[in-house]
């Protein structure tokens, strides 16, 4: 019997949305955090950093609580005749919260880093804060911005636990490839799992690659 590379499919999927998603909405966040100086700050930033230690099962039981048909979320698409537990979407949920808190931690640490002076001048000059954001504050702070990126996308091709609990294991909608890797070794499969192995550190090595030949491109360019 052939390999069914359905899972390396749903894996890219997963990751490229869930990439997109976070990478949006983790500039986002912190940049909002960044300037918040409410009582709360602290608060807010560990909750949005928490599922970064939680074990993955454990964030999946919460996804499931959210998402499930008596959630908070779930309930309301229950009432519109839709569910995303055991779907693609599914999936998705669960590589967002996972990776979500790399992007968030490290675009926070870089807009930290930031000489307010810069910024100050900016709005003494009468640059907008759309301008003083886009045209400032994102190109100082990208190198962090990217590392982020970089970190999030790998925790989300890697993601197993929260996956397996709101997704599960559906061959063809639902099994990504660390999905695939747990079942086929269960199933004394190795040579099945090595592929999927071999898969994901790849992909992960060429995007480091890529990543790393961008930055130093960058760097040479800036010199000129």
């Amino acid at each position: 019997m052939g390999t069914d590379y359905s899972p390396l499919w749903i894996s890219f999927k997963t990751v490229l949305a869930a990439t997109l998603i976070t990478f949006v909405f983790g500039i986002f966040v912190a940049w909002i955090i960044n300037n918040y100086s409410g009582r709360f700050k602290y608060l807010i930033d560990v909750l949005l950093t928490l599922p970064m230690v939680l074990p993955p099962t454990v964030l999946g039981f919460f996804l499931l609580i959210i998402f499930g048909k008596n959630g908070p979320i779930g309930g309301i698409l229950d009432f519109l005749n839709t569910s995303v537990i055991f779907s693609w979407y599914a999936t998705v949920i669960a590589a967002v919260f996972v990776s979500f808190p790399l992007m968030y931690k490290t675009t926070k640490g870089a807009f930290e880093q930031i000489d307010k002076n810069i910024i100050n001048a900016a709005r003494t000059l009468g640059v907008s804060e759309l301008r003083i954001f886009f045209n400032i504050i994102i190109p100082i702070a990208w190198p962090g911005i990217t590392a982020g990126t970089i970190l999030a996308f790998t925790r989300a091709l890697g993601e197993f636990g929260a996956t397996m609990m709101i997704a599960g294991n559906i061959p063809g909608k639902t099994q990504t490839m660390p999905v695939a890797i747990f079942f086929a070794v269960e199933g004394g499969d190795m040579r099945q799992a090595l592929i999927w192995v071999v898969l994901i550190c790849s992909i992960s090595l060429i995007v480091m690659m890529l990543v790393n030949y961008w930055n130093k491109y960058q760097k040479i360019n800036s010199y000129y």
